[in-house]
């Protein structure tokens, strides 16, 4: 089990949307430690990406996108759903991957954690971890939030592609292939 770490948040955002297919997220609150598989995300880059927060420029709500790579990006949608994302790339040019399913892994005494049902969307996944807004900006290479590489390859050929999820108003990018999910 390894901590992704900096330098894998460096890494262009349409591949690490694809890497991090397989990995796990974890959330320790307390003595309690909840687990997930990712296995659905979805990619924004940059300022010219119209379903992207950033395309506004920078805001107080957007800052963290600006900023360095590997922090938790948590925001609310419908003024009741949490999302968590992933800033990516280099500092000043806003990019994240957004988690929107993840499989919930049963941790006990099992050597082999059994998997439960998925969390399909990304307030799901946020419920399940119990992440909100409190999380916004906390470094994913600490000890509270954070991603592992299991050793779970994910090959090319099991993942699929498809438009983005609720970014019709965003004109040539609601079309781009930038949501990334396990056959």
């Amino acid at each position: 089990m390894n901590k992704l770490n900096s330098s894998f948040y460096l890494q262009p955002t349409l591949k690490i949307a694809q890497e991090l297919l397989g990995k796990f997220l974890i959330h320790n609150i307390g003595k309690k430690r909840i687990v997930g598989r990712i296995i659905e995300t979805e990619a924004y880059v940059g300022l010219k990406d119209k379903a992207s927060h950033a395309s506004r420029g920078r805001t107080p709500r957007t800052e963290i996108m600006f900023g360095p790579a590997g922090q938790a990006y948590v925001y609310l949608i419908y003024g009741m759903y949490y999302c968590f994302n992933v800033v990516t790339g280099r500092k000043d040019y806003p990019a994240a991957v957004l988690i929107r399913a993840i499989q919930p892994i049963t941790v006990g005494e099992d050597i082999y954690p059994r998997l439960q049902t998925p969390t399909n969307g990304p307030g799901k996944v946020c419920r399940y971890l119990k992440i909100d807004k409190k999380l916004n900006g906390i470094d994913l290479t600490g000890n509270v939030l954070w991603m592992e590489d299991r050793g779970i390859a994910v090959k090319k050929s099991q993942i699929g592609r498809a438009k983005r999820i609720g970014v019709d108003y965003s004109g040539e990018y609601k079309n781009k292939l930038w949501r990334f999910y396990t056959k």
